[in-house]
């Protein structure tokens, strides 16, 4: 079998979905890896890298008609002529977000595979890109605030004076939440952290910040996969009015509120922003889903009332060559499972419908939608 590796088409994606590192173990496994020119170039990885390790330098157009599987870290949207019947692509697919999509690729004949429906389950915690893609983002957001504040964030003593640290603020303990609270403790602030999971309170003080504890009920608050679920308009109105306190003492708020398909809840509101003080930065890493906060505008940098509000939609590809890396780990590693023990000298990718790992991620095959969620949708 071939695999196909092309560069990545979206607006401002950088990374590469495998690294010329991985080339040798599929190689081994009796792969053969092509990777169309440039592919690799945003990211830090040349062609050089690539052909050195074994892989084969094509054009766009040959990648696609040659390949057997095709890696992505976007698998949408596609140019469905350039796709063939029993092909194999793999990638982040946005099904539950933009499941039209995925029905109008169907009839192409592939079998998608979507990155972000991992299950979470610790046989696929290799395979979990969603985790590895918050991880850097919630390092990058602390860094962009850090780059965006008008004041350092650690406390100094110096001959001219005591620096008092920055006050951050993070909503949202998940994966980027976590990761944003030890970035901004390595780099000295008062950290302060919410999350609507009463669960990670000891997680959020392990890494040494403060647990905000809001006294309000979350009906169902986690989902079976540990992630945060949505709650009904009441409960975020009273969750604003109980933050509006902390937000306006913080000099960063860093929100990563994220409920998978949907639009992002309304955490900050403009009332709340006003509360803070002038030059006082807002870092929205749920952009992409139309933001946490009301002011929030994709990938611009919106000021109001003297507070900078920063909404990277894809903040992985701000650090592409430690995001490719790891994301290349994740996708990799789920094609050997794919592949299962007989490897690539099969005929055809297998396709076993009783793993669940393997279950939950198909979304097409045999020119129709076969995932349960997103045929609900």
């Amino acid at each position: 079998m071939r695999v196909g590796i092309p560069k990545e088409t979206w607006p401002g994606e950088t990374r590469v979905a495998v690294i010329p590192a991985a080339i040798p173990g599929l190689v081994k496994s009796g792969l053969e890896i092509a990777v169309e020119s440039g592919a690799g170039s945003a990211a830090g990885f040349p062609d050089e890298g690539y052909r050195s390790q074994g892989a084969t330098l094509v054009s766009r157009p040959e990648l696609f008609k040659t390949s057997d599987i095709v890696l992505q870290v976007r698998a949408t949207p596609a140019d469905p002529a350039m796709l063939h019947s029993g092909q194999t692509v793999i990638g982040f697919a946005d099904p539950l977000g933009s499941p039209q999509v995925i029905r109008e690729l169907a009839p192409t004949g592939v079998n998608l595979f979507s990155m972000e429906l991992m299950p979470r389950i610790t046989r696929a915690q290799s395979m979990d890109a969603l985790s590895s893609m918050a991880t850097i983002a919630g390092y990058k957001g602390v860094l962009l605030a850090a780059t965006t504040l008008p004041r350092m964030f650690p406390m100094l003593m110096t001959a001219a004076g005591t620096v008092s640290p920055a006050r951050v603020f993070i909503v949202g303990a998940g994966v980027a939440g976590l990761q944003a609270i030890s970035t901004a403790r390595r780099l000295g602030a008062k950290v302060e952290a919410y999350d609507v999971r009463p669960a990670v309170k000891e997680q959020v003080q392990s890494l040494g910040a403060r647990f905000i504890e809001l006294p309000l009920e979350a009906a169902d608050a986690e989902d079976k996969g540990g992630y945060a679920k949505a709650q009904d308009e009441t409960f975020y109105k009273r969750q604003r009015e109980m933050m509006l306190k902390v937000v306006a003492a913080s000099d960063v708020v860093i929100t990563t509120a994220l409920i998978p398909g949907k639009r992002a809840p309304i955490l900050l509101t403009t009332e709340m922003v006003e509360a803070m003080a002038p030059g006082s930065v807002i870092v929205d890493l749920a952009a992409e889903r139309g933001g946490n906060c009301e002011l929030t505008r994709p990938d611009e940098i919106v000021v109001h009332n003297g507070v900078t509000i920063l909404g990277p939609s894809n903040p992985p590809a701000l650090v592409p060559y430690h995001a490719s890396q790891m994301y290349s780990k994740n996708i990799t590693t789920f094609l050997a499972h794919l592949l299962g023990k007989d490897g690539a000298s099969q005929p055809a990718l297998p396709i076993n419908a009783d793993d669940e790992i393997t279950r939950e991620t198909l979304l097409t095959r045999g020119g129709s939608v076969v995932h349960t969620r997103v045929n609900a949708l």
